[in-house]
């Protein structure tokens, strides 16, 4: 799984992208400040099984905070994008290019209205944020119907020519953006398309496929940055009620990584996602620092339960794209061989059964598979039942 951090430049998107994952990122007040895209990983929370089993787990990767299993997730955050970047325009053929392989976009927006549509720093709320959402929107579909448009006419005429398959030409089109042949078949019965007649598809046909494909390929969350602003909290309800078929969250990404680096040196401890913090000790804070961190507390987590940035991640993992988080165990043994408990938590796409478990822990396991068990209730699983979110699963193998 891939996240891609998208968005025009300064809108506090490297400064999100920082937070999320405390990579070394360029952070600057001016277009452009992200040239080449940046990977890091980020975390998503899920509530630990360890507790379950009267145990503390020992994460192999990611890490453990109060009753929270933090897992990874690699993120990329792209430089920003101007309009017209479908045209080429701002180094657009790159930016978007560098998209392909996310499976969903955290779209950050400047919620305050403080950054006008080149991405230059104007006076905050004197700029609608709402035109920014239907700029990318804009721009990813022009995206998708371009790849589409520009081979139409002898596409089109080869399919009708050739009797073939219409589902597996435009999926093979679309191969490098993750569109598959099922999904190809649901959009056309959706959209009413005679797939007889694939030459006679009208221009507005074409635009409604390439748009609906973009919508399924590329899912989209919204971040509503810098809501810790009077115009970025009035900005909030009317976005929302704008475009209701987003996920809106409103967040403060400088308020999240100025609570994590000071939880990494030990003056504060804080668990992302929620609504407080506890300092260790006032004596070693400046009172630059404690007026920061009480600004923080009053202004941003008591006014919106957290600053927002854990809840734009759990959400585009486990809402939007809806996968599941899966604990190996073993029902009398939780432990690896180094004495590690429930060392491991895999993120899984929706639908995941036991034997697709079985294949993601190890080919061998998913070849030899026998059976899986619920360790929890220590019954058996049927090998293609759908599992659920924190199932701790054992697969057991011939070998």
């Amino acid at each position: 799984m891939l996240i891609g951090v998208v968005g025009k430049a300064n809108v506090g998107k490297s400064t999100f992208f920082k937070a999320c994952t405390l990579a070394e990122v360029e952070i600057a007040n001016y277009p452009f400040a992200t040239i080449k895209p940046n990977h890091g990983v980020g975390y998503v929370r899920v509530v630990d099984a360890g507790p379950d089993f009267g145990v503390v787990s020992n994460p192999r990767e990611g890490f453990i905070l109060g009753k929270y299993r933090f897992v990874p997730v690699e993120m990329i955050d792209v430089a920003g994008l101007v309009p017209g970047a479908y045209e080429g325009k701002g180094m657009g053929n790159q930016f978007l290019d560098d998209l392909r392989q996310a499976d969903i976009l955290i779209h950050v927006i400047d919620a305050s209205g403080g950054t006008n549509e080149l991405g230059e720093p104007v006076e905050q709320g004197s700029y609608d944020p709402a035109n920014d959402i239907r700029f990318l929107e804009l721009e990813l579909d022009m995206w998708y119907l371009n790849i589409l448009k520009k081979p139409w006419e002898k596409f089109a005429r080869q399919v009708q020519q050739e009797h073939a398959d219409v589902k597996k030409a435009i999926a093979k089109q679309f191969s490098g953006l993750g569109v598959k042949e099922d999904m190809v078949e649901e959009v056309l019965k959706k959209l009413g398309f005679d797939t007889s007649k694939v030459a006679s598809w009208s221009e507005e046909q074409i635009k409604a496929l390439a748009v609906e494909l973009r919508k399924r390929t590329k899912p989209m969350i919204i971040a509503a940055n810098k809501v810790d602003t009077a115009s970025g909290r009035k900005n909030i309800d009317r976005l929302r009620e704008e475009f209701p078929e987003y996920t809106i969250v409103p967040c403060s990404a400088e308020s999240e990584l100025a609570l994590k680096e000071a939880a990494k040196h030990g003056l504060i401890e804080y668990i992302p996602g929620e609504k407080d913090f506890a300092v260790k000790d006032e004596s070693k804070l400046s009172d630059r620092q404690r007026k920061a961190l009480e600004f923080i507390r009053q202004n941003v987590l008591q006014s919106f339960g957290s600053t927002g940035v854990q809840q734009v991640l759990d959400t585009a993992v486990f809402d939007v794209l809806k996968y599941i988080a899966i604990f190996p165990g073993g029902v009398g043994k939780l432990q690896d061989q180094d004495g590690n408990y429930i060392p491991d938590c895999f993120l899984m796409p929706p639908g995941t059964t036991p034997l697709d478990f079985a294949f993601r822990l190890h080919t061998d396991f998913g070849k030899n598979f026998i059976k899986a068990i619920n360790v929890r209730t220590k019954m058996p699983i049927a090998k293609d039942a759908p599992l659920k979110h924190r199932d701790v699963v054992e697969i057991m193998t011939s070998k």
